[in-house]
């Protein structure tokens, strides 16, 4: 049945999974974006019939390659994995600062090609990151001349993601994290809200590149715990400044403090918040955070 085969495919992630977290036990190495993803995908192994669940798990596996002359490069591995592999293809997008637009795409396409001949229907997450180790470096110096770009590498160079993080924090108190948090949103131009005290809410959106440097940075600080609740990608054909302001809830980053009560003043009121998502069109995400219905 579908429910038994969905069922197989969720227990070989979760395995695969763990597999890479005992591999790689750093998060510099390899670190879960989505950790509401996993833990519905292990509430569903664990619970039958339970719902189908409703995002990818969504991690980061950084790979450093030897190029010659250049010492060590970093690769990072963007992946999802569909609730459906490893009977599909897990996606994965490989990044690095030294590569061009042109040499991204190509190598994503011939990492894809390699997955689609050699791995359907079983767990490839090891051995792409071992493709990626092994040749990644290859397509730093490949001179992709403009004869060479084809017709839908220059469409695609044309969408523009405009995403939206929701970061939770066990509690944000520190003074300068939160000037970080301020300062840095504008220098990255992105709009959002900060809610300081216990738990730390911390929303940023705008440009997908610049929310991935904002939580890279972020994450950095030391924290109690700190993760991304939830994350919303939309493609925006074109991309410029008006489709991305259009896309906005949010003016700007401000810090938003609902009236303090308990012990040390620093409890907020949730009831506060979550009026304040209401009004903002993102009430659904006061459930994420906090599991319960919103009043």
């Amino acid at each position: 049945t579908t429910e038994m085969a969905n069922q197989e495919e969720a227990e070989i992630q979760i395995s695969e999974l763990d597999l890479l977290s005992s591999m790689f036990p750093y998060e510099e190495e390899f670190a879960v974006t989505d950790q509401l993803a996993l833990a519905e995908l292990k509430h569903y192994v664990e619970n039958e019939p339970a719902e189908v669940p409703s995002s990818k798990v969504q991690f980061i596996l950084n790979v450093k390659a030897e190029v010659p002359n250049a010492s060590m490069v970093e690769f990072s591995m963007a992946c999802a994995l569909p609730f459906k592999y490893p009977t599909v293809l897990p996606e994965i997008t490989v990044r690095s600062l030294l590569l061009s637009r042109s040499q991204q795409i190509l190598l994503n396409s011939d990492l894809k090609t390699y997955l689609m001949q050699n791995f359907i229907g079983e767990p490839c997450m090891l051995s792409a990151r071992e493709w990626v180790k092994d040749h990644a470096a290859a397509y730093i110096d490949k001179d992709l001349s403009s004869s060479s770009m084809t017709a839908s590498d220059a469409t695609q160079s044309q969408v523009t993601t405009f995403t939206r993080l929701w970061i939770y924090s066990h509690h944000i108190y520190n003074k300068q994290k939160r000037k970080n948090i301020i300062d840095w949103a504008k220098e990255l131009s992105l709009s959002g809200f900060c809610m300081p005290g216990k738990p730390g809410v911390v929303c940023v959106e705008g440009l997908q590149s610049s929310c991935e440097e904002f939580w890279s940075r972020v994450r950095r600080l030391t924290w109690k715990r700190i993760l991304i609740r939830h994350r919303e990608d939309v493609s925006l054909e074109g991309g410029g400044h008006a489709e991305i302001q259009k896309q906005r809830k949010f003016t700007t980053l401000e810090e938003k403090c609902f009236d303090a009560h308990g012990a040390r003043g620093n409890h907020m009121d949730l009831g506060q918040l979550y009026h304040f998502l209401e009004e903002k069109g993102c009430a659904d995400i006061f459930q994420m955070y906090f599991g319960v219905e919103g009043h």
